[in-house]
């Protein structure tokens, strides 16, 4: 008896003078990535990483956190959340004369973004005004600012757009059926509704998701499908990896597989192939052979420094050591401009 394997087609339209209308991932056609032989979707995504980049660039990003704990959501993952007894101290909004001395300690290790996240739900507009300032800070160092301040409200994303923001972090965190279990605080639509701000006041988008909190692979891929059917979708995408920290009501989450951890990498170059898609929190336990995969399927930007906001993070050296020994640069990878949507390196994916 011959048994026929059900297919589900990826097909795009052929290369052409003309501009590809946006593609509309569906969560079967992300999820069928991810049912990939590994070795396959890994081939596929670093196809498509050599089409849209030069895939020897990685992005170095700092991120330093200038408001740190009290904050009043209850994000699961999150050790500044006032819920949990993580030992995080709440602190004050650091001066521009602190931030400056962060930015070039950055600078001058290779850093060419310098991000700057604060704990709180929603900015004050005092607050606005303040973070603005240190974003002028920044940008006279000649480093891109990025920002992740919690939702932002009217007129917030233009004040910051003037000061010179380049970026603004605002993470999706998982898919929206899964959403509920792990924040109740704010519900899905009021971040999609920051990223509309943000996108309406002209500054890119960086917004990407959490791994590992317990989520099955089709909700891995519903959050892909939220990301890659923005419109447009985010120039940054950051992928993390939980970090279980004592305190919350994750710590005791099963590890992620590591290797769905570069599924989801591969998924999302495939998926953005215009975006950097950064290797985020969870560095620090993922050993050097597992990063080394993650910038084969398609990673180009990392977190660098020792610290992500209040979790641990590689060191400077270890970090420019692996580069080096992968033959990779540190630059600012910029994509092709190139109408030619890559779901066509994804064609005729079986159903498994």
């Amino acid at each position: 008896m011959m048994i026929t394997e059900k297919v589900i087609s990826l097909q795009m339209p052929k290369r052409s003078s003309k501009p590809v209308e946006k593609q509309r991932w569906s969560v079967e056609q992300i999820q069928a990535l991810f049912d990939l032989p590994f070795s396959e979707l890994v081939h596929r995504a670093q196809s498509v990483h050599q089409e849209y980049f030069d895939p020897t660039l990685v992005e170095l990003a700092t991120l330093l956190s200038v408001k740190t704990g009290g904050c009043p959501e209850d994000c699961g993952y999150c050790p500044q959340s006032v819920h949990f007894d993580t030992g995080v101290d709440a602190s004050k909004l650091m001066d521009p004369d602190e931030v400056r001395e962060a930015a070039i300690k950055a600078r001058d290790a290779g850093a060419t973004r310098f991000c700057m996240g604060a704990a709180w739900r929603a900015p004050k507009d005092r607050d606005v005004e303040k973070v603005a300032e240190l974003v002028r800070t920044v940008k006279s160092l000649g480093l891109e600012a990025c920002a992740t301040l919690g939702m932002l409200g009217e007129g917030h994303a233009e004040a910051l757009q003037d000061a010179g923001l380049d970026y603004y972090n605002h993470n999706l965190d998982t898919d929206p059926e899964f959403y509920g279990e792990i924040i109740g605080t704010r519900v899905y639509q009021d971040r999609l509704d920051t990223l509309d701000r943000v996108r309406g006041a002209g500054i890119k988008v960086c917004s990407g998701g959490i791994v590992g909190m317990g989520e099955s692979r089709l909700q891995r891929s519903g959050l892909i499908a939220q990301l890659a059917n923005l419109t447009p979708y985010p120039e940054s995408v950051p992928i993390n990896n939980l970090v279980r920290v004592a305190g919350t009501p994750l710590v005791d989450v099963d590890p992620l597989d590591p290797f769905e951890f570069v599924r989801t990498i591969a998924v999302a170059r495939i998926t953005m192939p215009q975006a950097r898609i950064r290797l985020s929190a969870g560095r620090q336990q993922m050993g050097e052979a597992i990063q080394a995969l993650c910038f084969l399927a398609g990673a180009n930007s990392i977190f660098y420094g020792d610290k992500l906001l209040t979790t641990g993070n590689p060191d400077t050296e270890a970090d420019l050591s692996l580069l080096s020994r992968l033959g990779l640069k540190v630059g600012q990878p910029e994509p092709r401009k190139d109408d030619v949507n890559p779901m066509h390196l994804a064609a005729s994916v079986p159903l498994r």
